[in-house]
């Protein structure tokens, strides 16, 4: 750490450090990343995924051939296609050590991943086909009219599916079970089916939709259902899917109310009291610091959090938004990032005035002697602790998932695959990177430092509150990411106390570049993985033009030489 007032140096032990990274790496690939021995909780997609232009151009003649309805000269500009993942089976599986059993069975006839795509019919309706995202070939799909009335009881609270299941006895248009069966025939015919080989769960003719179960397709407490729904006396949709037994929903929604509260009680209020003192303090301290300080890093994180955002534009529309209430919901998410902007800014600046006021020089400024060189050795060792990070996160992993059970689902929402454009996906590393570690870091510690006199306390406490605001990822039980991230966040807090502002902010930035870059990769196109690989490297490049832009003062020439010395030559 440096003094205010003294040269800027940072000499870290590279030797050192890069044994640390370097085993770090390899307990990352090793653990994470190389099929048949990365965890079930961190196993990457490593089949070729189809385009989305592939998905369309398969799904488009399945639509035809089961609606009959679509309008003419529908191209693919025309259509939705998104990323839909089934993952509370995903789940299931994973949490029940089934996953590779399920995937040597079944996978390849009932995916769990998917693409949909939506497209338009003649009558102002929409067809969508979920099709399988390695084979091409289409699965199921939906049929929605534009006067429709069915209402999913499956996305509603329990108290109003007794509601939504008599409004979908009225929409079915008072079709007997015997027309039902008449009407599902030929679709369990042409996949194969044989419908007296199979169980009809709902035999009641007020029951709605119709369910046939494959005793002989059973994996673990799962088993095969094929799924129908009725609209005005048609078929609205046929899905054949795997079940979920209701225990597992059951605690998955338990965790997922835990996991709400923790997130707005253990982070959101806390950090809205870090915003406060930020603004306090940043008042405070002015003679330490200054207010044109943090200006341009936050301008960096509202643009990296806004661009992030508006990418996932195909998720929002997934939901069935429509264009005014995407404008309503971006422009909310805009005052949202603006106050956070607000908060990353003040911490910038009263983190570094209080830094200051204590005589500690954390956050160096451009103009001060050897910055460029500081910087430059700020990236290297940022690089190697995020090595070291990535393979203390897979052994945090492997004890969690031996200690606790943990395991994980996938997050549709999250997925590059629902992204405008999925390169564009780990500027979102970038934003975490400058505004955590200026919120729970640099201003973060110092100022609970000033509450309980312990810097490793106020570490802790810093830790605690970053870690509990990523408790809605899914990951159960949901108290396995605060555990993880309190163990990184303490290393990120001894990476700036030891190195300073700069190397944390590099250390973070690369650690989630890798990751994301990885995902990238794992996509196996040419942009994304030619983008994967671009991110990664980034914040070396963006290192060393500040190291050249920045060089070593060179030393001035005496202007006269002692006469001494002249006699001594």
């Amino acid at each position: 750490m440096n003094r205010t007032g003294q040269p800027l140096v940072l000499t870290p032990n590279f030797k050192r450090l890069s044994v640390l990274g370097a085993i770090g790496l390899i307990l990352f690939v090793v653990f994470q990343i190389l099929p048949g021995t990365a965890m079930q909780s961190t196993e990457q997609q490593t089949q070729k995924v189809i385009t989305k232009q592939e998905a369309f151009e398969a799904a488009l003649p399945y639509a035809q051939q089961q609606v009959g309805i679509i309008a003419a000269n529908v191209s693919y500009e025309d259509v939705l296609v998104t990323y839909k993942s089934h993952s509370d089976l995903y789940g299931y599986l994973v949490d029940n050590k089934l996953l590779v059993s399920y995937n040597e069975q079944f996978k390849q006839q009932y995916p769990y991943d998917l693409y949909s795509v939506r497209i338009p019919d003649s009558e102002g309706g929409q067809v969508t086909v979920d099709v399988h995202m390695n084979t091409g070939i289409p699965v199921s799909y939906t049929h929605e009219s534009p006067s429709s009335s069915y209402v999913d009881p499956e996305v509603l609270p329990a108290s109003q599916v007794e509601e939504a299941l008599l409004i979908n006895r009225m929409a079915e248009g008072g079709i007997t079970l015997s027309e039902k069966q008449q009407l599902a025939a030929p679709i369990l015919a042409a996949a194969g089916y044989t419908p007296s080989k199979l169980n009809l769960t709902n035999t009641d003719e007020s029951d709605t939709g119709l369910i046939y179960t494959d005793p002989s397709m059973k994996i673990g407490d799962s088993v095969l259902e094929l799924r129908f729904t009725f609209e005005n006396g048609e078929i609205r949709s046929y899905e054949p899917q795997f079940s979920v037994p209701a225990a597992h929903t059951a605690y998955v929604e338990k965790q997922t109310s835990q996991a709400t509260i923790m997130t707005l009680v253990g982070y959101g209020l806390f950090t809205l009291l870090l915003g406060v003192l930020a603004i306090i303090y940043s008042v405070r301290t002015r003679a330490y610091t200054s207010f044109k300080r943090g200006i341009w890093l936050s301008i960096l994180y509202f643009l990296f959090t806004m661009i992030g955002t508006f990418n996932l534009l195909p998720t929002f529309q997934a939901e069935g938004y429509s264009t005014a209430m995407l404008i309503i919901l971006l422009s909310i998410q805009a005052l949202f990032t603006l106050a956070m902007t607000c908060l990353v800014y003040f911490s910038l600046v009263a983190g570094n005035g209080l830094w200051r006021k204590d005589g500690m020089n954390l956050w160096p400024q451009a103009n001060e002697k050897g910055y460029g060189r500081y910087v430059l050795n700020s990236m290297f060792s940022g690089y190697l602790w995020a090595f070291a990070l990535l393979g203390l996160q897979s052994i945090i992993f492997i004890f969690l998932e031996k200690g606790l059970g943990s395991w994980s689902t996938t997050d549709a929402s999250q997925s590059p695959y629902n992204m405008l454009y999925p390169w564009l996906m780990p500027l979102l590393a970038w934003m975490a990177g400058i505004g955590e570690e200026a919120v729970y870091r640099l201003f973060g510690i110092r100022m609970f430092k000033k509450m309980v006199r312990s810097t490793i306390l106020a570490s802790l406490i810093t830790s605690v509150i970053w870690a509990m605001g990523h408790t809605l990822y899914p990951i159960y039980p949901v108290i396995t990411r605060p555990i993880e991230l309190t163990i990184i966040g303490l290393v990120f807090s001894f990476i700036m106390i030891r190195y300073g502002f700069i190397t944390s902010m590099f250390s973070h930035v690369i650690f989630n570049s890798i990751l994301m870059g990885v995902s990238l990769i794992m996509m196996m196109d040419a942009v994304n993985v030619f983008a994967g690989v671009f991110w990664i490297i980034l914040p070396a490049i963006v290192g060393y033009i500040i190291y050249r832009f920045n060089p070593a003062p060179k030393k001035k020439k005496p202007l006269f030489t002692a006469p001494h010395l002249e006699e001594n030559q």
